[in-house]
């Protein structure tokens, strides 16, 4: 039964990155040997408890024939004093016989106490390892998810190429350092366009006034000759 134990111990005991190269899944080993040992604890359990029985059962044989041989000898001496020497010699005969069987029963008594209480300690040991293990597997369980995830990291950097990734992100920010140039210059433009457009009309304007001027100039000198003839 105890062979059984030595292997999970081994199992529980050995380094996680060994058990996750092998085949086997750690956890779901580690929980297959749970399962054993809760059947084991079970089955012990049931030994425990019928040892324990048949403990009782002779003790209470025991106590029997001993009460026994106590009335016999009682009974021995009320024959005595009834002066009957057959009947007491009869009676002290089956004590004799009652003595060797309680004396057996005594021995076969004394040995089921002593097996119930090995197994008794056994299974509080056994119940014991069991609770151990439980508490590992979490820890394993934990160790195991983060090996895991590492291996599973440590394989998508190896996969991927960070130099390149660098090259094209640099590339990808001199672009867009290109288009907000590109951005700028057109804004730069707009504004000289618009300062040029506006120069213009403004040169429009003012031809338009000294044109109005002129003519008007003109329209009042004419109107002064008209007077003077």
């Amino acid at each position: 039964m105890f062979e059984l134990f030595k292997r999970v111990k081994t199992v529980v005991n050995s380094e996680l990155n060994s058990l996750i190269d092998k085949a086997e899944d750690p956890i779901k080993m580690v929980e297959q040997y749970l399962r054993e040992m809760a059947s084991d604890i079970q089955e012990a359990e049931k030994a425990t408890a019928k040892i324990m029985a048949e403990e009782k059962l002779l003790k209470m044989k025991w106590e029997e024939a001993q009460s026994m041989v106590e009335k016999r000898e009682e009974q021995a001496i009320h024959a005595l004093q009834e002066n009957n020497e057959d009947l007491a010699k009869r009676a002290l005969e089956d004590k004799g016989r009652l003595q060797q069987e309680a004396d057996q029963l005594e021995q076969l008594f004394v040995e089921a106490s002593k097996t119930a209480a090995d197994l008794k300690e056994k299974l509080t040991e056994m119940k014991s390892e069991y609770r151990d293990m439980e508490m590992k597997k979490a820890t394993l369980k934990s160790r195991s998810q983060s090996a895991k995830a590492r291996t599973n990291i440590n394989r998508s950097m190896s996969m991927h190429n960070s130099e390149g990734s660098k090259k094209g992100f640099k590339r990808m920010e001199e672009k867009v350092l290109r288009y907000e140039a590109e951005a700028e210059t057109s804004e730069d433009l707009n504004v000289s366009s618009r300062t040029l457009d506006d120069e213009l009309k403004e040169m429009e304007k003012k031809s338009t006034v000294d044109e109005e001027l002129r003519l008007l100039k003109e329209r009042i000198a004419n109107q002064s000759n008209v007077t003077n003839e």
